[in-house]
């Protein structure tokens, strides 16, 4: 019986086996993370090296063992090679590698994952490395996007047009300067101005165990977050297809507040749905240690 077997995949995770050789975790369309050898990839002049890198798209031929499966044959398709030329791009690219890790199932189809990882990956690797608006950086929306988009597909998203406790829509507004909405982790997503007005909830304090007992007796969500209506327009902009340029997004704000720090907007968001994936996800992630670093060397 012929114990070989072809799929494409992507490597999403590496590590050293034997004295030669990597145990490599793929995600292919066919049947979701597989984890195979690719024997000799380590030694010098290996032509499995290149191909057993992170992000490097094979079409694999691989022979199945009893413990372990051994990759016999790879072509490379695809390797997006924008993200190893960049820092930023590649802590971007392993944070949404490692989401799709956590959610990627085996022995099933998962075409839809990826090739949704493939494609905000290549944006990321296509994307300049220094924007034309001297406020923002393309590497963080691009990456917020696709959490965003990972976290839908897992059916786990936060509502972010609509209140997710009343229903309530939500359209950012511009003319009040204090305007705000809330963001609940635990709630779902939004949360009403008018919702928080009636019902005064606390903000979720990690260290306050009692507050947090309190709100669980009395079935309350806890706010985690308050967004200003431009974290709100931002945070709603997560639901398109594709991202629209930066300067569309400022066309459709005030004057007074197109100075605003982009950066600072987008990172406030990326670190809300971190919180979020984490709590939704029941898992806690590694890789935006690496992003964590890198922006620390450049703010």
């Amino acid at each position: 019986m012929d114990r070989s077997y072809k799929v494409r995949g992507i490597n999403l995770k590496s590590m050293p086996m034997g004295e030669s050789d990597r145990l490599l975790t793929i995600l292919t369309p066919e049947l979701g993370l597989i984890q195979a050898i690719a024997p000799g990839s380590r030694k010098p002049k290996s032509t499995m090296g290149g191909r057993s890198g992170l992000f490097v798209v094979n079409e694999l031929l691989i022979y199945k063992g009893r413990s372990l499966d051994r990759i016999t044959q790879a072509e490379t398709v695809e390797s997006y090679p924008g993200l190893s030329k960049d820092l930023g791009k590649l802590a971007a690219g392993q944070y949404l590698a490692e989401l799709a890790l956590y959610q990627a199932l085996s022995d099933q189809p998962q075409a839809e994952l990826f090739f949704l990882l493939g494609e905000h990956l290549s944006r990321i690797s296509r994307s300049p490395t220094v924007h034309n608006h001297p406020c923002f950086m393309p590497v963080i929306p691009l990456l917020t996007h696709g959490i965003y988009h990972l976290l839908a597909l897992g059916g786990i998203a936060p509502q972010v047009h609509h209140c997710c406790l009343t229903q309530q829509k939500l359209q950012p507004n511009f003319t009040q300067t204090n305007w705000q909405v809330g963001f609940s982790i635990l709630g779902g997503g939004t949360v009403s101005s008018e919702w928080m007005m009636q019902n005064s909830p606390p903000i979720m304090s990690r260290s306050n165990s009692r507050l947090n007992s309190t709100l669980e007796t009395q079935n309350l969500p806890a706010i985690n977050s308050k967004l200003n209506a431009v974290e709100l327009a931002m945070l709603q902009q997560l639901t398109h297809p594709e991202l629209p340029p930066v300067e569309a997004i400022l066309s459709q704000l005030p004057s007074k507040l197109r100075d605003l720090s982009f950066n600072q907007v987008w990172l406030t968001i990326e670190k809300l749905l971190r919180q979020y994936a984490q709590v939704h996800l029941e898992r806690s992630l590694r890789s935006p240690i690496l992003l964590d670093t890198y922006l620390k060397s450049i703010f």
